[in-house]
């Protein structure tokens, strides 16, 4: 049989067919190859998943295509996909010269991680790469994703590259690996000039590894929360927040009550002690709201909102006490405020707040009446309904009246 005229006519008879066609199992490696290199996308992928069945005699048909000049883009990201497949060391130095000549940022993407996937044979040859400037910083993501503590030595060898990018994605990737080089790492590049390596550094620090050389995590964060440059610091505050101790919630709090502190880091100090939840954390935000004789806006409706999001059950009724406390001492407040405290109340479910929400039932502004309403809802229906039952019954104010009157409309409704 003449192989070429058969894939010829198989092409012809089944890649031009406006609908995805599914290949046939029995096809030959030629044909499979054909298929990927001339099919549509849907065509591709099925002959895709045919191709590694053939076993290593596919590896030298693929490479061939890597090697084709004529190649397109697409087909390129199929091949180095494929190529994962196969444990080869032909298929790591195929895919780290794919690495050099790819002008497509997706196909030098899927061979950097086909390359990490093979693990600890693709280290050397990715390692070598680290000595050219144009091939360092794809070097240097390709060993990030092996996360293979073989890629430390290669990784620290770059900590001092003129280019910040690179400086930031070695730091990025050694927080993954547990060695004891890491934590001196990234404490030192801390102080590197460069905001964005300095920004990768407190990320790592919150996400780091456990490490045989452990630091004091909170210690080398905190002065971070006063770094120059507010991306830092807001990072600086997300990482405390993960970290979820007492005292990276000393530390938040010192910054939060801080007079000096921009407003987009007062918020992200906010959500971090909303999300340690800790009796110090929310002790800490009860501090701040109450010692701020008018808090701006943003940040009194931050604290509101993160105070109906902590799901630490033994943490909610003291959520639920500052909301009311907020209640108390903002009544004056804008009705956007007495909604979201609705809101958040109704998220906490501490029965508690029935007869506070029930209060803002009087509340003139109609949105605010019907937040306090669904929150009643969600809390516990039947005995808010009870409650409100009982209360038609009583010699109330004109607004209680009709708020009272309002909520059960929406309950026999």
């Amino acid at each position: 049989m003449n192989s070429h005229a058969s894939v010829s006519s198989w092409l012809t008879a089944n890649v031009s067919q406006e609908t995805p066609h599914h290949p046939d199992p029995q096809l030959t490696l030629d044909q499979s190859i054909a298929l990927l290199k001339a099919g549509d996308f849907q065509a591709q992928w099925d002959s895709a998943k045919l191709i590694p069945k053939f076993g290593e005699a596919a590896i030298a048909p693929l490479i061939a295509i890597l090697d084709d000049d004529e190649t397109d883009d697409d087909i390129l990201w199929f091949v180095a996909r494929l190529l994962g497949q196969f444990n080869h060391p032909t298929v790591v130095t195929a895919l780290t010269q794919l690495l050099l000549t790819a002008e497509s940022t997706d196909v030098v993407g899927m061979a950097a991680t086909t390359l990490a996937s093979m693990g600890a044979v693709a280290i050397a040859p990715l390692t070598q790469l680290l000595h050219t400037e144009t091939t360092r910083s794809i070097a240097v993501q390709a060993l990030a994703q092996t996360r293979h503590p073989d890629s430390a030595q290669p990784l620290l060898s770059v900590l001092n590259d003129s280019s910040p990018a690179v400086r930031a994605a070695a730091i990025e990737a050694l927080s993954h690996l547990a060695i004891p080089q890491a934590a001196p790492a990234l404490v030192e590049a801390l102080h590197d000039h460069a905001a964005e390596v300095r920004r990768a550094a407190v990320v790592s620090l919150g996400f780091q590894a456990p490490s045989p050389s452990p630091i004091d995590r909170v210690a080398h964060l905190k002065p971070m929360l006063w770094d120059f440059n507010l991306e830092v610091c807001r990072q600086a505050a997300l990482a405390l927040g993960r970290l979820g101790s007492d005292a990276a919630a000393t530390a938040l709090f010192e910054v939060l009550r801080s007079p000096a502190t921009p407003l987009p880091l007062q918020l992200e100090a906010i959500r971090a002690l909303g999300w340690i939840a800790s009796v110090t954390a929310l002790t800490y935000l009860q501090q701040y709201l109450e010692s701020a004789s008018d808090p701006p806006p943003q940040s009194l409706h931050e604290a509101i909102t993160v105070l109906g999001r902590v799901e630490q059950p033994q943490a909610q009724p003291q959520a639920a006490e500052i909301l009311f406390n907020i209640l108390h001492t903002h009544s004056v407040q804008s009705p956007n405020v007495k909604q979201a405290i609705a809101l958040s109340l109704g998220q906490l479910g501490q029965p508690q707040a029935i007869d506070p929400l029930i209060q803002l039932l009087a509340d003139a502004n109609m949105g605010v009446r019907l937040h306090a309403i669904a929150a009643l809802k969600q809390l516990d229906p039947q005995r808010a309904y009870q409650q409100l039952t009982a209360l038609a019954q009583q010699n109330l104010t004109a607004e209680m009246h009709q708020g009272v009157a309002i909520a059960l409309q929406e309950w026999n409704g």
